[in-house]
């Protein structure tokens, strides 16, 4: 095992399309399958408005995981990235 760079894994980031966020409902830890993308520095990922998950990301400290592995074990990676969410009205 060894520790990747901040560019490393974004660029890792970018080879798989469904990750997973975990947030605290209700004071409980809740993770959740997403699809996402990055773009620059940001992981975006899209959740219908009225949701649990809609409202848990609200200024709310996060943590996202996206992960992918050979079948036969010879090589794996996982990316855990932690911050605060925020709600992007719209990408130009």
């Amino acid at each position: 095992m060894r520790a990747l760079t901040r560019e490393q894994c974004l660029s890792l980031l970018t080879t798989v399309a469904i990750g997973r966020v975990g947030v605290s409902i209700d004071a409980l830890p809740v993770i959740l399958p997403v699809n996402f993308t990055v773009l620059d520095d940001w992981i975006l990922f899209r959740t219908v408005p009225g949701t649990k998950l809609d409202a848990a990301m609200r200024r709310s400290v996060a943590a996202f995981e996206a992960d992918d592995h050979a079948t036969d074990g010879s090589w794996g990676w996982s990316v855990l990235v932690r911050g605060y969410a925020h709600e992007l009205a719209e990408v130009t």
